[in-house]
């Protein structure tokens, strides 16, 4: 049975635990794992894996024991959050426990990640895709309708799913696969898998047979609906049972399609490298061998024109390492990029996505529409969102195995209800934590499509997206997937010199934002602290008198448990080059993600406070306001219990940030949360253009007292 999360053990007073399990006899790993727990102890918060590195799965015959229960435990190695874990606890009794009987008890499922901030990995890594064995069986079977999708244009679209089985469990799955035939037949050599039904790629997500038939088990009959998007190929639904771990292919359905799985979809705007200028990416499945890309557009209500389009595709051979380039590899189509220049600006222009075939049919997408950004330094009202770390979730429920984006569809939801009062979007790193399961950027792209059809949504680099050993990336860990920076840097256009350098910068009116890339060094003397001190030293305050520098990992100040653990309150090396920048360029705000909750600091410089004030900033700058807004949707990290004089305002949900520029003088700051779109933190800032210039700590150059 599977229990909700108890806050402690339940019992009469059971003694303190410690296991010390030989792993290498016991699993077959050559590593050791130190577990204890104290009875008296929150179950969340003390237990403790001294383990840094193993990813295992060991199956007990006795998984369906009314004795077992289930935690999802959060796990610390010194005071630092680095793991999700599903712990089964298989006790007779605590009594056991005392005499020291103890039972081979237990099964674990460990899914390591090398960061400390990460929250497991893609819900799909739970599936043993190389364990899968056929299993057909005569009397089972799973029927999808209807067959046809998007008759009407509709996408997405739902799937009803009925289906059969002689041996029903409780572990029964159905994954969805698409393309439709998933068999050796398709693969790769090195996505290749060995022993029937020879599986080689990752279902694009899955749920439980008895998700929506509860008496499944009993009947051996069910039912489900799953909601599917368009993805350039058929599909096909596999009943398996034999659990996450030993999946075993009983039944497999019929095909569905879209009635044109190539049509061109998830328009994506981005400022171009001028102000003038905005990109429209969007994914498809025409080749330019097949047919022309282009984009129709114009002011709204006048002549519209045509553009030529730039296309781009990737293989798996671009991957860095597995999943990307073995399991989780899915074609993600062919990806076109088209510039529109010289547009008027605070203008609403209309635009469609189009491909005129070689037999001279066009295929349409609908029409959107988006504003041009205002002339830098223009005096009007100008509403910017921040936040990172959002990535996907699903509204039909699945993918419920160790999903950890719980977040997600309240931030998007907020954002799409608030469209009108939005400008432009910054979402600055850990953007969907596909970890290397390709088909998840599709799903990323059709979640926040309503968004960024209408606005610029700017990017940034995170780990999730860039790091992976001996690829170039700052940091030596596995948090890509294998993935290595090629999946963000194709699907989303940034306007930087080189995609493959994450960093750039941006104007909106009387905004300057730089934008940095922590998964690359920043520090003094590289060719990234040279691109930050330019972007701040370029920005023209009295046009652009609102300065934001934006970053993934914390580069500035945080009060996350590792940072507190660690005694840093930063990312390592994080501030020590870069705040002599933030306070000779008078930056008013930096903006982070990577720790998933919210955090605001007092004007900061060298660890101290230059001003008492709390809410309302008036006069010469002082210094820079450092904001965490990790917060987006995936897992919450928790604060250390350390407390710092400057950290103001902390909060431990799901949430983003917001923005507005009244006029030249008058800067309002929201931080709401992502439930039910509130205000919960706020300040202002009034400052003039002399206000800019007046010196402050370590802004200001040495003067001369001669006349």
């Amino acid at each position: 049975t599977v229990d909700s999360f108890p806050a402690t053990f339940a019992g009469d007073d059971p003694p303190d635990i410690s296991l010390k399990i030989p792993l290498p006899s016991f699993f077959g790993f050559p590593i050791q794992n130190i577990l204890s727990l104290k009875s008296s102890d929150s179950i969340h918060s003390h237990f403790n894996i001294s383990s840094s590195c193993c990813c295992f799965l060991y199956t007990c015959p006795d998984l369906h024991s009314p004795l077992v229960r289930v935690w999802k435990v959060e796990t610390r190695k010194a005071a630092t959050w680095n793991r999700i874990a599903t712990l089964n606890w298989f006790l007779s009794n605590w009594v056991g426990y005392i005499s020291g009987m103890i039972l081979p008890v237990i099964l674990l499922f460990l899914a390591t990640l090398q960061e400390a901030s990460s929250h497991g990995d893609n819900p799909l890594a739970g599936i043993a895709i190389h364990e899968a064995r056929f299993a057909l069986e005569e009397s089972a079977f799973i029927k999808a309708s209807p067959g046809v999708l998007g008759a009407q244009g509709g996408n997405p679209e739902w799937v009803t799913l009925s289906f059969t089985s002689a041996n029903p469990s409780n572990d029964d799955w159905i994954g969805v696969f698409s393309p439709a035939n998933f068999s050796a037949a398709i693969c790769d050599s090195e996505g290749s898998m060995a022993g029937a039904p020879f599986l080689c790629t990752a279902p694009i997500k899955f749920q439980y047979a008895n998700y929506s038939s509860p008496r499944y088990k009993a009947t051996g009959k069910g039912s489900v609906r799953l909601l599917l998007i368009n993805q350039r190929s058929d599909f096909s639904f596999a009943l398996f049972s034999g659990g996450l771990s030993k999946p075993k292919l009983v039944a497999v359905s019929n095909k569905v399609t879209f009635a044109n799985p190539n049509a061109p979809l998830y328009p994506r705007l981005a400022q171009g490298k001028t102000w003038n200028e905005m990109t429209v990416t969007w994914t498809s499945g025409y080749g330019i061998s097949s047919a022309e890309p282009f984009i129709e557009w114009g002011q709204k209500g006048d002549v519209r024109v045509r553009s030529p389009t730039g296309t781009l595709t990737i293989d798996r051979s671009s991957m860095c390492g597995p999943p990307a380039r073995t399991v989780g590899w899915r074609d993600p189509g062919f990806i076109h990029t088209s510039f529109l220049k010289e547009l008027w600006p605070n203008t609403v222009y209309t635009y469609k996505l189009g491909h005129k075939l070689f037999n001279g049919t066009y295929i349409w997408s609908p029409e959107y529409q988006f504003k041009a950004s205002p002339y830098p330094g223009q005096d009007s009202v100008q509403r910017v969102v921040i936040f990172g770390d959002m990535g996907k979730d699903e509204p039909d429920g699945s993918n419920v195995y160790n999903n950890y984006q719980h977040g997600a569809l309240n931030t998007t939801k907020q954002l799409i209800d608030d469209l009108k009062n939005i400008d432009i979007v910054f979402h600055i790193g850990d953007i969907v934590y596909a970890n290397g399961y390709i088909s998840q950027w599709d799903q990323f792209t059709a979640q926040v499509a309503p968004i960024t059809s209408k606005v610029p949504y700017m990017v940034a680099s995170g780990n999730h997206e860039r790091d992976w050993p001996g690829s170039g990336s700052f940091y030596g860990t596995k948090d890509s997937g294998g993935e290595c920076g090629v999946m963000a840097e194709t699907m989303f256009y940034v306007p930087a010199e080189n995609r493959a350098k994450f960093w750039y910068s941006t104007d909106y009116g009387m905004f300057r934002f730089c934008v940095a890339d922590t998964e690359h060094d920043w520090r003094e003397g590289t060719e990234q602290y040279e691109f930050i001190e330019r972007c701040f030293a370029s920005a023209d305050r009295r046009k652009q008198p609102w300065l934001i520098f934006i970053a993934h990992r914390v580069l500035g100040y945080s009060s996350a448990s590792w940072y507190g653990a660690q005694g840093s309150f930063e990312e390592p090396m994080g501030r020590e080059s870069l705040q002599k920048l933030w306070q000779k360029y008078k930056v008013d705000i930096a903006f982070y993600g990577h720790v998933h909750n919210y955090e605001r600091t007092c004007p900061i410089y060298q660890n101290i406070c230059l001003d008492k004030e709390k809410h309302n900033y008036k006069g010469p700058f002082n210094g820079t306001i450092h904001v965490v807004a990790g917060g987006g949707g995936s897992g919450l990290a928790d604060f250390t219990p350390l407390n710092t004089t400057w950290s103001l305002f902390k909060d431990h949900d799901y949430g983003f940030t917001k923005l507005t520029a009244f006029d030249h003088s008058n800067l309002l700051f929201e931080y709401k949360k992502s439930s039910d779109g509130k205000v919960y933190d706020s300040f202002t800032i009034n400052r003039d253009y002399r206000d800019i210039l007046a010196c402050s700590v370590d802004n200001c150059s040495p003067t001369t007292l001669a006349s």
